[in-house]
């Protein structure tokens, strides 16, 4: 249930902190299910939505991206940081070459064996709801520039921030994780 009202929730915010926050939901629909199962698997799930999300959340903190609208100005302002949103943003909606795509996998999977087939079709299918509106924010931060009536701002430049040293490492783990996963879950 809270995958349904995760997903559909975060569908039509404009605010990325709410946004972040039914994806909190979602995921916690999918840790609820892989708890009387798996708890291992939880734990993996936990840990991995930490580090995709604590990237997720520090490269907004860096940009200063409230809303949407601020997310359009990633892109202008630094083209890297914002393909790392982008990509931290699919990994977070479980993107098969991504990381979060492994607990989700392994989850359907020990829905499937356990003889659970309609639970791992809603749950599929609630997935996708909450990859919409990823798809929807990293086509939005990527892709499009605010409209403006000058031909060029000079808003390519971010005020100085602290030091982020987790963030390099959090990106690794929330990007290339998955090639790994049958090493960590047996």
């Amino acid at each position: 249930l809270s995958t349904i009202i995760g997903g559909l929730g975060g569908l039509n915010q404009t605010q990325l902190r709410k946004m972040m926050a039914f994806s909190s939901i979602a995921h916690l629909g999918w840790m609820i299910v892989a708890i009387t199962l798996a708890p291992n698997l939880t734990l993996f799930n936990l840990t991995l939505y930490i580090a995709l999300t604590s990237s997720t959340m520090l490269i907004m903190h860096l940009t200063m991206s409230k809303t949407l609208q601020n997310a359009m100005l990633i892109s202008p302002h630094s083209p890297i940081t914002a393909s790392f949103f982008l990509l931290s943003l699919l990994s977070l909606g479980g993107l098969p070459p991504l990381s979060g795509f492994s607990p989700k996998w392994l989850i359907l999977q020990e829905l499937i064996t356990h003889n659970l087939i309609p639970l791992a079709s809603m749950m599929a299918i609630t997935a996708l709801l909450s990859l919409m509106f990823y798809l929807r924010t990293t086509y939005i931060s990527t892709m499009t520039i605010p409209p403006t009536t000058t031909p060029l701002k000079n808003t390519w430049r971010f005020k100085p921030n602290p030091n982020t040293p987790t963030l390099p490492l959090l990106l690794l783990i929330s990007l290339l994780l998955l090639p790994i996963t049958p090493m960590m879950i047996q």
